[in-house]
């Protein structure tokens, strides 16, 4: 289904933040709107209305961002390219 790749982002998006809890929403033309809620509080429509790529674009944008981990190893490795370019 076409909703999969979107509640996986919502899904992803919940995670991330616990502040408020996300959910989707699809109207009749089979566009998506993102929906937001504190706790305690009623969902608020936060989005307008777009279609499935461009709403997990949005929703993988919205709230804090996980950080990606770097090994020693994968420094090393940028430097050496970078070296490598400026020799060129």
């Amino acid at each position: 289904m076409r909703s999969t790749k979107a509640s996986a982002a919502i899904t992803r998006l919940n995670a991330r933040d616990m502040d408020y809890r996300y959910s989707l929403g699809i109207n009749a033309a089979g566009l998506f709107y993102l929906l937001r809620a504190a706790p305690g509080a009623k969902p608020e429509k936060v989005s307008d209305d777009m279609p499935l790529d461009e709403f997990v674009q949005l929703v993988n944008q919205t709230g804090p961002q996980k950080k990606v981990k770097v090994s020693k190893l994968d420094v090393a490795f940028e430097k050496q390219l970078a070296d490598r370019s400026r020799r060129e």
